[in-house]
Parts: C-alpha cells; structure tokens; sequence
C-alpha cells in the first residue's frame, strides 16, 4: 500500500491526536478516513452540481440539438 507524508503545525496534531483518542482509533485511521470521507464528498458534490446542471439545461440542450 502506497503511503504519504503530511505535515502539520503542533497545534493540528495535538487536535488529531486528542480526536483520534476520543474515538478510540489511531491517528493514522483517524486521518486517512477524513481524507477518504473528504474525497467521497468532493465526488457527491460535484455529481449532484452535474445532475443539476443537466437537468436545468434540459430543454435549451434539446432545443439546441
């Protein structure tokens, strides 16, 4: 499995570390699922901003085809 290096001032990595305890998960799993449920999001939004605009756009396309 790929890794990656990330770099974060003293005050971030207290947050992590304290969240990541509060949930009872290693720093590591903390972060990679927030980047994974980042990602996810980033995706769905995008998705649902596409549908829209097709679905807005619908007649003018038909009109123009």
């Amino acid at each position: 499995m790929a890794g990656l290096n990330l770099r974060f001032t003293e005050e971030e990595l207290d947050s992590l570390r304290a969240r990541a305890e509060a949930e009872g998960r290693s720093m590591q799993a903390f972060a990679h699922d927030a980047v994974i449920t980042a990602v996810n999001e980033h995706s769905r939004l995008f998705n649902e901003a596409a549908d829209h605009v097709q679905k807005v756009s619908e007649e003018l396309n038909r009109r123009l085809a």
